[in-house]
């Protein structure tokens, strides 16, 4: 079976995608008024795994997405989309 895309493209993706998200959570976290801790408190992370999303440093796992997007009131795919 051919793959869709080489694996030189899915990391271009992979790069692109977490730094959408990182801009993303970066910017609604402002609008809401929230702190790294306070959004890692509502949410139920730690305040180290904001930063490390915010600074590409980290790709969250759906739950944690979910978990954000809950904590600031919007569907997980506006963290996703950018």
């Amino acid at each position: 079976m051919k793959a869709i895309a080489t694996e030189s493209q899915m990391r271009r993706q992979v790069t692109r995608t977490r730094t959408q998200l990182a801009e993303a959570l970066y910017e609604l976290r402002l609008q809401n008024d929230f702190s790294q801790a306070q959004l890692a408190e509502i949410a139920g992370v730690d305040r180290k795994t904001i930063n490390r999303i915010e600074n590409r440093h980290f790709s969250p796992t759906l739950d944690t997405i979910v978990r954000l997007s809950c904590a600031m009131r919007v569907r997980p795919g506006v963290l996703l989309k950018g």
